[in-house]
């Protein structure tokens, strides 16, 4: 890290460690959570649950598109610059909430911490550094699900820099996230005209002929589970694709999968190779930049003429609810190879899905480009993140003023080191960022 330790050059011998708890003594800072049961949050109009507060913002789903009409508040309403953060499964994630989502209601699964705009600007600056994240799973239960309390957040240490300098990080991440925002925006569009592109092509008159999937592409079903995976040896390794690694992707393109595993763990597909999975709602694509092996619950497949992959892949888009009807087990996640080869596609004749790879290479392209930049964007806000855990040091508890230390009552959180190589989200992307409103 010592390579990114001036990335932005901030002098951090002078900041204490605090916390809410502390601040509370000399500052107007309200903590809080919400009252409504998760479930509501997802199917309620002006209703902010833990799903929906995710990469730093709040997004918002098909049903809370439109501020409500408040006609009191609670305790729970959301105002703008509050810092809501998830306390349950994703715990620590935090936003700051806009004028979008003033006046909403935070489910139960979210705490709400109203403070000074520095205040609530560092904190979520600092939940997502590596020593917030390592204090947060000392503190997390898990009775059912992860969970961290309020008084837990209340009480955890953090440094706070002056008022300047949180500004001049505030400023980058904020630089960063708009133009992440936008790269995704460009990609999501590329593949979205490449979709209407095939839909056009698709709807001639007299129409096509079709063709069993069998008879144009090859399938593989995956093999094995996330706890099978032995660990990861020496070079080279593969990537591995879970089912879960497929949802609600903004664009088919993942440079690189959550998971690896050595080269010996499966059958090793070459990029290219489009894996996909269902579940209840439909079927999800991606098309695999490196060589890939499928789990259980994925399949791997390739056309049998190289440029009908853009085709084959619009094609199994298209028909995403199909795809989903022959899937079999709780909430259609079980799909066999031997199963989704009596798909009946479009098959065009061969002059055609020739052009239209022609055609749709270009935005693909761009699609995979952006997500290269994302990718790139991510790594230099996880080393801005390392660079704080390393300037704050060693965090002790704080006692009831400032700057004093409780020895009997001390306990360290240690800076953990990145794993070698480590990128943080290295697909560059985040998951159910499709629901951004545009």
């Amino acid at each position: 890290m010592a390579a990114d330790s001036h990335l932005i050059d901030v002098d951090s011998a002078a900041w204490p460690t605090t916390s809410i708890e502390v601040e509370r003594a000399h500052r107007s800072i309200f903590t809080t959570c919400g009252f409504l049961e998760d479930e509501t949050g997802d199917r309620a109009s002006g209703v902010v649950g833990s799903s929906l507060v995710q990469g730093g913002r709040i997004l918002s789903s098909g049903t809370n598109h439109r501020a409500p009409r408040v006609s009191r508040s609670t305790r729970a309403t959301l105002r703008e610059g509050d810092l809501a953060v998830v306390l349950v499964r994703r715990v620590g994630e935090s936003a700051l909430v806009t004028a979008e989502h003033e006046g909403w209601t935070a489910t139960r699964s979210v705490g709400i911490i109203r403070a000074d705009t520095d205040i609530a600007q560092w904190l979520r600056i600092w939940l997502q550094t590596p020593t917030a994240k390592a204090r947060i799973d000392e503190d997390v239960t898990a009775h059912v699900e992860p969970t961290i309390s309020l008084d837990t957040l209340r009480h955890m240490p953090f440094p706070l820099p002056s008022p300047d300098v949180i500004a001049a990080y505030n400023r980058a991440f904020g630089l960063i996230e708009e133009t992440v925002s936008v790269y995704r925006r460009a990609a999501r569009k590329a593949v979205e005209l490449a979709d209407a592109l095939h839909e056009d092509w698709s709807s001639s008159d007299p129409p096509w002929e079709t063709r069993s999937l069998a008879r144009v592409a090859k399938l593989k079903t995956g093999k094995g589970s996330e706890r099978s995976l032995p660990p990861s040896q020496a070079e080279p390794t593969v990537d591995v694709v879970a089912p879960k690694d497929l949802y609600d992707l903004p664009v088919p393109h993942v440079p690189r999968f959550r998971l690896s595993g050595p080269a010996n763990v499966g059958e090793v597909h070459p990029p290219g190779t489009i894996m996909l999975s269902t579940r209840s709602d439909g079927a999800y694509t991606a098309v695999a930049c490196r060589p890939a092996v499928p789990l259980r619950g994925v399949l791997a497949i390739r056309p049998i003429e190289g440029d009908d992959s853009w085709w084959l892949l619009h094609e199994l888009r298209s028909r995403s609810g199909d795809v989903a009807r022959m899937a079999q087990g709780q909430n259609g996640r079980e799909i066999s190879a031997l199963a989704l080869k009596r798909l009946e596609i479009t098959w065009p004749d061969r002059f055609t899905r020739a052009g239209f790879h022609r055609t749709a290479e270009p935005l693909h392209a761009a699609a995979r480009l952006a997500g290269r930049k994302i990718a790139t964007l991510h790594a230099l806000r996880d080393a801005l993140l390392g660079d704080i855990s390393a300037k704050a040091g060693v965090l002790r508890e704080p006692t009831a003023e400032p700057g004093e230390l409780d020895a009997g009552t001390a306990r360290s959180t240690v800076v953990p080191q990145p794993r070698e190589g480590s990128l943080g989200n290295e697909s560059g992307w985040i998951p159910e960022e499709r629901r951004v409103p545009e």
